[in-house]
C-alpha cells in the first residue's frame, strides 16, 4: 500500500507541473494589465518611465522563463508568492480565507450524501412506485436549480423577510463558533443540496445493478431480512462509484464555492479569487489554481485507497 501510495503521488507530480505551465501561460495571454488596473478610470496618465518602474517592481519585466523560475522559488520555499495589491503572501491568504471554504465543502458534502444516499436507496429497494418518482423528482429538481439562482433566492429572503445578513469578514471556528456557521452554513447547504442530486441519482443506478446480481438472490433465499441484504452485501458493493463521485465534487465544491461566495458574500478563497481576476494580480490566481490542481490529485489517491476498504478484492500491488 505504502509503494502504491508513493507511485501514485510521483505519478501526480507531472500533472501538477502541466497545471502550473498552462495557467502561467494562461495569465500572460488573457486581457487585463495590472498597471492599467492600478491607475483607475484614467490610464492615459501612465507615464512611460512610471510603467517601467511599476513593472519591474512587480517582476513583469522579467523574461518569462524567470519570472516562472522566480513563482517556483517562492512556491518551494512556501510563500506561494506575493500579492501585486496587498503585498502579502499566498500562503498568508490561504490560511486566512482557505479554513472558510473548506468548512463550506465539508458541510456540502456531508449532506449530500446524507441526502443522496438513503433518497438513492428508497428509490432503487421501491423502483417505479410512488416513492420512486417522488424522489426521482427531487433530483431532477435540484439537477435543474442553478446554485447561484438558489443562493440569491435564500440571500433575499433571509434579508427581506427576517432582515437577517450574515455577519462580514473573516471568523474562524475556533475564535466565534456561532458567528462562523452563520457564515458558512447556508452556501454549505445549497452546495449539498445541488450535489445531492447527483448523488441520489448514482447511488440509486448502482444498487438496481448490484440488487440483481446473484448473490444478492442467495442471501434473500437463505431468509436474510431485506435490511440486512441491503445494508450488509448490496450497499457496500455499491458504494464504489458513489465514492468515486462523491470525491470529484468535492473537489468542485472547494473550487465551485466561488459562485456561492460571491453571492453570499463570504470570505473564503472563492471570493479572493473572484477579487484576483478583477485586479489582474497573476500571482494569487496562479497560485489558488495551482492549489486547487494539488488538491485534485490527492482528492484521487484518497479514492483510490478508500476502494480497498470497501471491497476487500482489491488489492494494491
Amino acid at each position: 500500500m505504502q509503494r502504491y501510495i508513493l507511485r501514485r503521488l510521483l505519478y501526480g507530480i507531472p500533472t501538477v507541473i502541466g497545471v502550473s505551465i498552462v495557467i502561467f501561460l494562461a495569465m500572460r495571454v488573457v486581457p487585463g494589465d495590472p498597471v492599467v488596473v492600478m491607475f483607475g478610470d484614467e490610464p492615459e496618465l501612465i507615464r512611460p518611465e512610471d510603467r517601467a518602474k511599476i513593472e519591474a517592481d512587480l517582476g513583469l519585466s522579467d523574461p518569462l522563463v524567470v519570472q516562472y523560475g522566480n513563482w517556483l522559488k517562492d512556491i518551494a520555499t512556501g510563500k506561494l508568492g506575493v500579492s501585486f495589491w496587498r503585498g502579502d503572501t499566498v500562503a498568508d491568504l490561504i490560511k486566512r480565507r482557505g479554513p472558510i471554504t473548506v468548512e463550506i465543502a465539508v458541510i456540502g458534502i456531508v449532506l449530500a450524501w446524507a441526502i443522496g444516499v438513503p433518497i438513492g436507496i428508497l428509490s432503487a429497494m421501491h423502483q417505479n412506485s410512488v416513492a420512486d418518482y417522488l424522489a426521482r423528482s427531487f433530483t431532477i429538481l435540484f439537477l435543474a436549480i442553478p446554485s447561484f439562482w438558489l443562493a440569491s433566492l435564500t440571500v433575499l429572503l433571509f434579508l427581506l423577510v427576517w432582515g437577517w445578513a450574515a455577519p462580514l469578514g473573516v471568523i474562524d471556528i475556533w475564535d466565534n463558533p456561532i458567528e462562523n456557521l452563520q457564515i458558512v452554513l447556508r452556501p454549505g447547504i445549497v452546495l449539498g443540496l445541488a450535489a445531492s442530486a447527483y448523488i441520489a441519482r448514482m447511488t440509486r443506478s448502482t444498487l438496481l445493478e448490484v440488487v440483481r446480481e446473484d448473490y444478492i438472490r442467495t442471501a434473500r433465499a437463505k431468509g436474510l431480512r431485506e435490511r440486512v441484504v441491503v445494508w450488509r452485501h448490496a450497499l457496500r458493493n455499491s458504494m464504489l462509484p458513489v465514492v468515486t463521485l462523491s470525491g470529484i465534487i468535492f473537489g468542485f465544491m472547494l473550487e465551485g464555492s466561488i459562485v456561492l461566495e460571491q453571492a453570499f458574500n463570504v470570505p473564503g478563497l472563492g471570493k479572493a479569487m473572484v477579487g484576483a481576476f478583477r485586479d489582474v494580480d497573476y500571482t494569487v490566481i496562479q497560485s489558488l489554481v495551482l492549489l486547487y490542481g494539488v488538491v485534485f490529485v490527492l482528492i484521487n489517491l484518497l479514492i483510490d485507497v478508500s476502494y480497498g476498504w470497501l471491497d476487500p478484492r482489491i488489492r494494491y500491488a
